[in-house]
């Protein structure tokens, strides 16, 4: 447990001992509300936060993997990852260490976005379960993506590949479920399985913890997706400590 600690603590440490971590909150922070008020956040007239969570996929879409792309990447450019995989850590701690101090990054990004919670409930009286279910979803899409773009960190040492990769495999996880997607496969694939890949995307499970269920299905997925990649990750870790 200190092993998995003290990796966290340097990971997270190092976000901020770089100009790297405030440049990422601030176009976070911009693109969360432009793209939120671009889609009628007053013109709506309603006191909730549908505006700001339905453009979060698309966001963390980019996002996440240009913070996930030097978890690994970065190690193995400059050398420091035959350093760290000597040290007395299992290789499963130094992944949970690195991914759990990123996790802990983008839960502050989604924080610093409270001044919207604060406009909606001085504008109007808003469902708070249902902004608290969306930070929910927001949280676990957020390890999802983190977890997909640890695995490609791993793949390549070069930053800009990684970062690619991860965001076609994110793009391609939440496109999936989007209802033009759902419409040009069920023109040419049978229901069953255009339901399967609906099933697998996460824009159906996000919207369906948006609606303020948190339903063991949605939950479930989001875990398993986190634990799957973060195995393949350790995985290819594994071997490269092997060799």
């Amino acid at each position: 447990m200190n092993s998995f600690w003290s990796v966290f603590k340097r990971e997270l440490k190092s976000y901020f001992t770089t100009p790297v971590a405030y440049v990422f909150l601030v176009v976070f922070l911009f693109f969360a509300g432009y793209l939120a008020f671009k889609q009628g956040f007053f013109e709506a007239r309603q006191a909730d936060m549908r505006a700001f969570f339905m453009n979060l996929p698309l966001l963390f879409v980019f996002m996440v993997p240009a913070t996930a792309m030097r978890l690994w990447a970065e190690e193995r450019r400059v050398g420091s990852i035959e350093l760290l995989l000597t040290l007395p850590i299992t290789v499963i701690q130094a992944v949970l260490g690195k991914f759990f101090a990123a996790w802990f990054f983008l839960a502050i990004a989604l924080l610093l976005t409270f001044p919207m919670v604060v406009t909606v409930c001085y504008l109007g009286d808003p469902d708070v379960g249902l902004i608290i279910t969306g930070y929910v979803g927001s949280l676990l899409m957020a390890g999802g993506f983190l977890a997909i773009g640890c695995f490609f960190s791993a793949v390549s040492k070069n930053q800009v590949i990684s970062f690619v990769l991860a965001v076609v495999a994110c793009a391609i996880l939440v496109f999936a479920g989007m209802p033009t997607t759902m419409n040009y496969l069920s023109m040419f694939l049978p229901g069953g399985l255009v339901s399967a890949i609906e099933t697998m995307s996460f824009q159906s499970h996000f919207e369906s913890i948006q609606r303020g269920v948190l339903e063991f299905k949605d939950l479930s997925y989001f875990v398993l997706l986190i634990v799957g990649w973060i195995a393949a990750c350790s995985v290819i870790l594994d071997e490269r400590k092997a060799a």
